[in-house]
Parts: C-alpha cells; structure tokens; sequence
C-alpha cells in the first residue's frame, strides 16, 4: 500500500519534471526553435489549434523559422496568431510561407528571460514539495489506519524526502542549464 503512495509520488513528480521542461523549452533562447510555437494557437475554422498540427514549422537557418500551412487558407489565420503572440517577433508573410527571423536578444531581454526561467524552476519545486506533503499524508493515514508499523512509516518518509531531494536537484540543474543557454552570446 505504502509503495503505491510512493510510485504513485515518483510519476506525478515525472509529471512536474516534464510539464518544467516543456515550459522552458518555449523560452526564446537566441536560436530558433520549433517549440517556440508551441503556445501558439490558431483560430482554425473556430477552434484553437496548434501551429504544429496545421502547417510543418522548419529551422533552415539558426535564427530563422519557416512556417510552411498544409492548408493554404490557413496561412492568413497563422500570421495574425503570430503577431497576436507574445514572441516579440514580427513574421514575414509572402503568400505561400512564413519566415520569422529571430533578432538576437539584448542583455535586458536575457535577463528577463532568466527571472522567467526561474520562476517556473520555483513553481516546479512548489509543485514537488506539495507532492510530497500528500506523500505524507497517505503514509501517515496507513499508519493511523495500523496498515504499516510506526518504524516502515518513518522508514517510508525518509524515502519521500529522499525522492524529492532528488527531484528538486533536477529542477535546479534544469533551470540552471536553461539559464546557462539564454546568457550564451
């Protein structure tokens, strides 16, 4: 019972670990990147759909995205979703593609983006620390419940704390590769 409460804290901290990365890997770091667009939503014949289900995004150049719509009605709807974006990046529409070309970044901007990168670092380890307390709380409940002993309890959260040691250490190592990425010139 206590190992469930415990894989069941390991997948949901998994969880957090990918939804940081996927986070950080929006952030504009000097160098184009597909995943740029991946907040992105097109309004697609009514509904919100993402950049990457209606057109095949490509990085020719280091600082270039071309964004190329399987539908070409689209094209106009991807443009105005672009510039409605929060990228600061003006796309170039030439009727068949859309080329962004992204400027390098100024020192305020990568500084910004770093106090971005480590506030989702900090919401990260938010998140890990209340999976923890939850843990917890089960274990505590299986031991008020006499379904483990008081020692495989404490044994237990000794455990829990041990994992989310760990845990944090990644984000930390994250958010500091990440940071090391925007500062790079």
């Amino acid at each position: 019972m206590a190992q469930t409460v415990i894989k069941d804290m390991d997948d949901r901290m998994n969880k957090a670990i990918a939804n940081l990365k996927r986070d950080l890997s929006t952030l504009r770091a000097g160098r184009a990147n597909p995943a740029m667009l991946d907040r992105v939503m097109v309004d697609y014949y009514g509904s919100p759909t993402p950049i990457s289900q209606l057109a095949n995004v490509s990085v020719p150049e280091p600082r270039m995205l071309i964004i190329q719509p399987w539908d070409k009605t689209a094209l106009k709807e991807i443009d105005r979703a672009l510039q409605q974006s929060d990228l600061g990046i003006s796309p170039s529409n030439d009727g068949v593609v859309i080329r962004m070309v992204i400027p390098p970044l100024t020192e305020e901007r990568r500084k910004d983006l770093v106090k971005l990168a480590g506030k989702s670092g900090e919401e990260t380890k938010v998140a890990i620390r209340n999976i923890r307390r939850d843990a917890n709380d089960e274990i505590k409940k299986l031991e008020k419940a006499a379904t483990i002993s008081e020692d495989d309890s404490r044994r237990h959260q000794e455990t829990v704390q041990k994992t989310t040691d760990k845990f944090i250490a990644e984000v930390d190592k994250i958010v500091k590769d990440k940071e090391k990425d925007i500062l790079e010139v």
